[in-house]
């Protein structure tokens, strides 16, 4: 196993990363003698990136971790020492640039930490970083950065592909974190982002390398099938991070484990997979899972964003995305709710107070002349509409975006306040 190197500023970090989004849980709280353990056991195997945000476990995930880090192994030697820690700024919560400063002291405070490593602007698109950059973002974070509280300087992206390379180019990053996998060359930035940000020695971190879990569990049939007649031994986990691993253009990859077996797994894999270790025989059977994927979506959109921006703001690379996932993963679900349709509410619904999803089309038909799949595109979102946007959808919307939104926000505000006593 070789480590990677952060080409700005020499780090050498352990190629997969603690994510801790998904720390488990027991009475809708973080399980924190289990968490404790995990993440414990983690760091004494070689893992030195650990990655939260301010909302994960309902903004439970940094105090929790910094109560953990500042905790010392049997050398006398605090754990937030052995390791690299990032976290990220709320961009959806930002109105001001008083509130950057309070966000930030605020994070340090319950990581119990002076400086946090890797500082990310948390779920951006292009429309959001320059809202952001008219309120002096770029400002906030050098300062902060000359002022050592942070060191580098990040944002995680959610936007179309076709905007990736403006935000990489608009300042001087450090990092930036992607989703990548196996079936999501395409989405977001994509292959064509990761490596425009190589060339610019931007260092790449990766979320969602397993899209949620779902490539770890039960495949497709024809997908389970094409691996296991390959080679049986292997799991689906292996085949989906070796895949991510093997790339050059790769950091570090982050993964949501949510026991000691996932992480002894996964950790195993890491140490195994090198870059350009996977043979093109590997490599073509991967491109076959891709294309059999590809043979059962419902609508042949690669994420390319051609098609964007649509003078109506609908998302339609997600829409088509969240549409494709329900059909292929159907046993997914929350009950009889799936997590296609929980992702459209929540991704292209407006709890960012950016209303994206398909009912906005007018049928103007810009984006089927844009098309490169030659995909009949507003009737196609006209399908996802009669899917997903039902009964008063416009007017619960309006209810997460106006009430629901800023009472969770009031609340987690209210009851901080009360963690300073």
């Amino acid at each position: 196993m070789v480590k990677r190197v952060v080409k700005k500023n020499g780090d050498e970090l352990f190629p997969l990363g603690l994510g801790t989004m998904r720390l488990p849980t027991k009475n809708n709280s973080i399980d924190r003698e289990l968490a404790q353990e995990y993440i414990l056991y983690a760091i004494d195997s070689g893992i030195n990136y650990i990655d939260t945000a301010y909302t994960y476990h309902g903004g439970e995930s940094e105090s929790f971790l910094g109560e953990i880090l500042s905790l010392k192994d049997e050398k006398g030697v605090k754990y937030r020492d052995r390791i690299k820690l990032s976290t990220k700024l709320p961009s959806w919560m930002l109105r001001s640039s008083e509130d950057m400063g309070a966000f930030l002291n605020e994070q340090l405070r319950k990581l119990q930490t002076d400086c946090i490593d890797y500082y990310y602007i948390h779920s951006i698109d292009l429309t959001t970083l320059l809202r952001l950059k008219d309120l002096g973002i770029y400002e906030f974070l050098e300062k902060a950065r000359a002022e050592g509280r942070i060191k580098n300087i990040g944002f995680s992206y959610h936007g179309a592909p076709n905007e990736f390379n403006m935000a990489i180019d608009d300042f001087n990053w450090d990092m930036v974190l992607i989703q990548y996998n196996y079936l999501d060359v395409n989405a977001q930035a994509g292959i064509r982002g990761i490596k425009y940000a190589y060339e610019k020695d931007i260092a790449v971190f990766i979320m969602e390398p397993l899209k949620g879990g779902i490539l770890a569990g039960e495949l497709p049939k024809e997908l389970d099938d094409l691996f296991k007649g390959t080679d049986s031994s292997r799991s689906s986990v292996e085949w989906a991070l070796s895949w991510v691993f093997n790339q050059k253009e790769i950091t570090c990859v982050l993964s949501g484990m949510g026991s000691l077996s996932q992480i002894k797994e996964n950790m195993d894999i890491a140490r195994r997979v090198e870059v350009g270790s996977l043979s093109n025989e590997e490599l073509e059977l991967i491109k076959k899972a891709q294309g059999i994927f590809n043979s059962m979506i419902e609508i042949s959109c690669t994420g390319c964003g051609y098609c964007l921006p649509c003078p109506k703001g609908v998302n339609i690379p997600d829409c088509f995305k969240i549409y494709n996932d329900k059909y292929l993963f159907n046993k997914k679900a929350f009950g009889p709710i799936s997590n296609a349709l929980v992702n459209y509410y929540v991704v292209v619904g407006g709890i960012t107070n950016k209303q994206s999803s398909a009912g906005l089309c007018n049928h103007c038909g810009r984006c089927r002349s844009l098309c490169p799949q030659s995909i009949d595109i507003p009737n196609e979102l006209d399908s996802v509409k009669s899917e997903f946007e039902r009964f008063m959808f416009n007017y619960q919307i309006k209810f997460i975006n106006n009430i629901a939104m800023p009472s969770i926000n009031k609340i987690s505000k209210f009851f901080d306040f009360f963690k300073h006593f």
